[in-house]
């Protein structure tokens, strides 16, 4: 039936939907959709995703000093550079967006404000996942949830705006959140 309505890959899920066992999102559909009102200008909208990012970096680097294992604290630091990265992109759609030439320093210190990526706190993902911070393998679960939840969050905020171009902003930086989310399993497997 699906096949002659155009679908060209249909998977069958034994059991049906409530066999799914896979990650899902957690929280209420509103949760983090507080930072994006729907009042925001495109401009606005970038500067909230850098924030996420950078608080994102923060725990991070705040995860590195905790844990003693040098394994960990390398990992830790990795996926603190990466968020660089995602910053970097950022503030590069900003400046295409506003007609703005900032550096990211002048953009981070005149107008962000960090918050932690997909609505959850520090705290509250370290109490929901209780992750062994000395495990590599834990870390990266916990990364692939944050980073979950993020895309998560980004594509309900897309849903819930009627503006076009902040609706295409927050879809690029979803589809930026499900690269971060290849990224992370593809070293979970090769650490398998």
């Amino acid at each position: 039936m699906m096949a002659g309505k155009g679908f060209k890959r249909i998977y069958n899920l034994s059991g049906g939907m409530k066999a799914w066992q896979n990650e899902t999102a957690i929280g209420p559909p509103e949760l983090g959709l507080d930072l994006f009102t729907g009042a925001e200008t495109s401009e606005q909208t970038i500067i909230i995703g850098y924030g996420l990012e950078q608080g994102l970096r923060e725990f991070y680097l705040e995860m590195a000093a905790q844990v003693s294992s040098l394994g960990s604290k390398s990992l830790f630091t990795r996926l603190a550079d990466i968020e660089i990265l995602h910053q970097q992109q950022l503030v590069a759609l900003y400046k295409q967006v506003s007609g703005t030439e900032l550096s990211r320093t002048d953009f981070e210190t005149k107008l962000v404000q960090p918050a932690m990526e997909g609505g959850l706190t520090t705290t509250e993902y370290l109490l929901r996942f209780n992750p062994d911070l000395e495990q590599e393998q834990d870390i990266l679960g916990l990364a692939m949830s944050i980073e979950g939840q993020a895309l998560d969050l980004y594509e309900r905020g897309a849903d819930q705006t009627t503006d076009t171009a902040i609706r295409d902003i927050l879809k690029q930086i979803a589809r930026e959140e499900r690269s971060h989310i290849a990224q992370l399993a593809k070293h979970i497997d090769e650490m398998a």
